[in-house]
Order: structure tokens, then sequence, then C-alpha cells
């Protein structure tokens, strides 16, 4: 059944973050700051890695892909919330958040399939390091991509069509800054049941499976590190996987709060998912560019050879 046919609700309206005008003004301010930092540092690694011929390894190459779904994921959500900071009108159509719905739960679902991927990707490295050119192949590596892109979008294409079929009506308030899957259960008076159902099936297939494959990597990673008897080695073999750890706790830690918690507006929840949508994509280039040396080499590299054509 279509969704106009039914529903006599037209628009959301999103959850005021302040009360007072002049907070708003300077939460915009800030917000505003985050993401052009986040387009920044994005567009920054992605022409790093692009331009440099030493950045052209299967790590890299996922970490390209990382920056480009970093750049989507924050245009999702980060461009409305700052027009409704400044706006009196902090409305949305249903079909625009259905919309919004479906692009950030793709875009996230990327990620997740991503994150392993790059954890597989260090696996094969540290754990077998004389096969790993003949393991990380490039088909290999474009086919995991193009498979992470293609289950996450089948999967928030599901979950997102069944929102579709809600009927919405009387509540218009959704407790959120974003369109996102769990804030449209309570503003609907149908049986959410099988939806709530296929979401925490989506969870535990996808998310919950993807950090399985992590941390079995990493189970195997840490006992082969460990019996590494160099410790300038076992130093070394470390620093090529804390970035990627660390982007792993920062996204999942948030991201499985915020879906697994309860509906409730609360500023916990608010914080969870300011973590996983605003924060990590402008965390993450920082991480990488300030935790890995080859990158920062490269970055070193790129801006003399700027300063130098401009002088």
């Amino acid at each position: 059944m279509a969704l106009g046919n039914h529903s006599t609700v037209t628009e959301f309206i999103f959850l005021r973050l302040s009360d007072n005008p002049h907070v708003e003004a300077l939460l915009f301010v800030l917000f505003l700051a985050i993401y052009l930092l986040t387009l920044t540092g994005n567009l920054m690694l992605l022409l790093v890695i692009k331009s440099d011929p030493h950045l052209h390894a299967p790590m890299y190459f996922f970490l390209s892909h990382l920056s480009f779904l970093d750049l989507c994921y924050c245009s999702v959500t980060e461009p409305n919330m700052l027009k409704n900071l400044l706006s009196q009108d902090k409305s949305i159509s249903v079909e625009g958040c259905l919309a919004q719905v479906f692009f950030v739960f793709a875009t996230a679902g990327t990620e997740v399939y991503l994150l392993a991927a790059m954890a597989y990707d260090r696996y094969a490295a540290i754990c077998h390091p004389l096969l790993y050119s003949q393991v990380m192949v490039e088909q290999l590596c474009e086919g995991l991509v193009w498979a992470s892109w293609g289950l996450a979008f089948l999967d928030a294409l599901i979950n997102t069509l069944l929102a579709g079929d809600l009927d919405f009506c009387e509540v218009r308030i959704m407790s959120h800054f974003s369109c996102e899957l769990p804030s449209l259960f309570p503003l609907s008076c149908s049986d959410v049941s099988t939806n709530f159902a296929v979401l925490i099936c989506s969870a535990l297939l996808h998310a919950s499976a993807t950090l399985l494959l992590i941390f079995f990597s990493y189970t195997r990673i840490v006992s082969t590190i460990l019996s590494i008897s160099s410790t300038t080695g076992r130093s070394k073999a470390f620093s090529t996987c804390s970035s990627h750890l660390t982007t792993v706790i920062l996204f999942y830690g948030s991201a499985f709060l915020r879906y697994y918690m309860p509906i409730s507006g609360t500023p916990v929840e608010f914080v969870f998912s300011i973590q996983y949508s605003v924060v990590t994509p402008l965390v993450n280039p920082l991480v990488y560019s300030l935790k890995n040396k080859v990158v920062k080499a490269a970055l070193k590299r790129m801006l003399q050879k700027g300063l130098h054509n401009f002088g």
C-alpha cells in the first residue's frame, strides 16, 4: 500500500536542540565548523591517497573508500541539521524523512562491511605476510568494496520499504535531529513489531556478523604480534592496526548503543547519535593521518610539493 494513500501525516517536526535561539546559533557555528573540517579532512585524505604512489596499496585503497563513505555519511544528515538550527520551520516531509532513513542506513551499513574488509586486510598483512600480495589482489579488494555497497543498499531498501507501509498519525514531533529508523517507530500508529524484528535481524546478520569477523581477525593479529620476539617489530605491527581499531571502537560502540537502546529522546541518545554520525566522520581522517607514519609522510610531501609549485 502506498504511503500517501493512508497516512494522515505529511511531515515530521524535528526536536529543537535548544529553546534558546542564541544557543542554537552557537550550535550552528559549532556544527558548521565540524562539517567543513570533516569535508576538508576526508577530501585531503582522498587526494593524498590518489596522488601518492606509496599509498597505492590495499590498505589505503580501503581507506580511500572509507573517506568517501564518511563524506557521503555526514552529508546525509548534517546540512539538514544546520538548516534546522537557523530556521523556525524544522519540518521534513514523510517522503524526505524516509529517503534520509534509507541513506543513513545504507551508508552506515556500508561502513560496517568496509571496516570488516579492512580488518581482514590487516589480518592478511600481519598473520600471512609472505602470501599478502597474492591474497589481497586488486580484484578481491574491488569485490569486497562493491559487495559492501551492494549488501548495505539491499538491507537499507528492505527496511525502508517496510517503514513506508507504516501509518503515521497525530504524533509528528520526532525526538531526534535527523531521520533514523528507530526514531520512526514511536511516531507510527501501526504495529511495528515486524519492522522492529527485521531491524534486529539486520543488526544481528550484518553489524554483529561483521563485528565477529573483526574480533576474529584481531584475535589472530594480537596472537601473531605477541609471538614476535623483537619489541620494535611488535610496535611496528601494532601501529599498522591502531588507527583501524580506534575507528572500529568509535563507530561500533556508539552505533550499537544507539540502535539497541530504547527510543527515549534523552540527551544520552542524542550524544550517541552525534558520536557516530557527526564526530566519527571528522575523527577518522585525523586518526589515520596522525597515527599512520606513511600517511603523514605522504601528506607532508603533498604539502611541500604544493608550496613549491605555489612559490
